[in-house]
């Protein structure tokens, strides 16, 4: 194993990779990093399964299946990634039962095209919920204004959700009181709220590529001087932001009634800018109770070379509250740029999605051509 990421882990910090695929799953790969490298959750997209679907043989037997039966192809990616996931939760099964529920847990996203529509959000968390139907799955819902409600509805249904596309503190703000609604539903229901999980993404370097941008195209000094900060400090202040809503009365009430805490999760931690150390956004963001969702790459690169050493952002909030001052005090809006990261992350978050149902879609009508 890597000490490392056993030191990661021993700070508090669940190990997820941010990768899926069959080809992982059935050659033992994803087995040996839950076993060697501390992994201890999964996350997946549609870039990711339409990456598997291309590059592997082994869904061409389903694909056919599906094309002979005449599925559409919307049912047919629901059936072709629901199989694989409930397969990773198997896998990572012994490590959920280990951790008592906290961990060993796979997410897998909602239909993309739907982001903007709180109802059919809703129907499709149910759909792939009953369709995966293991415990440890996250259904995965993006951050936008209609899927709030979306939000708080499946987990006052008792459906463990990941929140995505997270960029903003106020956003993060509004994620944080649906998921308290949700969980005060669930808890006048009568259900068992130990049995709810939730997690909330918050997007890292994608800040960074953002801000940097705007502060090169200023180029003074004092804006030059600020680059590579905004996306660990943005993090860092999130990080407040979940300890002042741990803190709350209504929070520690149905702590008390055994709901667990909404973690927060690192996700785009793998470094875009080649100028910064390549595990900055796993070294500078550990804390008890957070998730870092990985690209392999930075996974073995913080196995490798990482420099954990101990809690990074405890300490820090007035730090990084003056880099996002700062950033104003040179030009570049926070909120402006979190309005544009938002609205790139549903954009690409539907391209990916339409990317995947046109693939499949191709494939299925080649296959009953061929036929």
């Amino acid at each position: 194993m890597s000490e490392n990421l056993d030191r990661l882990s021993a700070e508090g910090v669940a190990v997820w990779l941010d990768d899926l695929s069959r080809e992982r799953l059935a050659g033992g790969g994803l087995a040996d990093l839950v076993r060697e490298q501390q992994v201890v959750g999964i996350t997946s997209n549609p870039t990711i399964f339409a990456k598997a679907i291309r590059s592997g043989a082994r869904y061409d037997e389903q694909v056919g299946d599906l094309a002979r039966r005449g599925v559409r192809v919307e049912e047919a990616v629901r059936l072709l990634t629901a199989f694989d996931v409930r397969w990773a939760c198997d896998v990572l099964r012994p490590v959920y039962e280990a951790s008592g529920g906290v961990d060993g847990r796979v997410s897998l996203e909602v239909d993309p095209r739907v982001a903007h529509d709180t109802a059919a959000t809703i129907a499709e968390a149910r759909a792939l919920w009953w369709l995966v139907d293991r415990p440890n799955l996250f259904v995965k819902i993006p951050a936008t204004q209609p899927s709030l409600e979306a939000i708080s509805t499946a987990l006052a249904e008792g459906i463990s959700i990941n929140v995505t596309l997270i960029f903003s503190l106020d956003r993060y703000d509004q994620v944080l009181r649906a998921f308290l609604d949700g969980m005060g539903q669930a808890h006048a229901a009568g259900r068992d709220l130990a049995s709810i999980a939730s997690v909330a993404s918050f997007f890292v370097s994608r800040v960074d590529t953002e801000i940097d941008s705007r502060l090169d195209k200023i180029g003074t000094p004092a804006a030059l001087a600020l680059r590579g900060r905004a996306a660990i400090a943005n993090a860092r202040l999130a990080y407040q932001h979940f300890e002042q809503a741990a803190a709350s009365q209504e929070w520690q009430a149905l702590a008390a009634a055994g709901m667990r805490p909404q973690r927060p999760l690192w996700a785009s931690t793998g470094v875009k800018d080649p100028a910064y150390a390549d595990t900055r956004y796993v070294d500078e963001l550990v804390a008890p109770w957070v998730v870092n969702t990985m690209p392999e790459q930075t996974l073995r690169a913080v196995a490798d070379h990482g420099h954990i050493q101990g809690d990074t952002i405890h300490g820090t909030y007035e730090a990084s509250q003056q880099v996002l001052n700062d950033l104003e005090t040179v030009g570049v809006s926070y909120a402006d740029v979190v309005r544009v990261l938002e609205d790139e992350g549903i954009a690409k978050f539907t391209a990916s999605g339409n990317e995947l149902f046109e693939q499949l879609d191709a494939e299925l009508h080649t296959t009953r051509t061929a036929a």
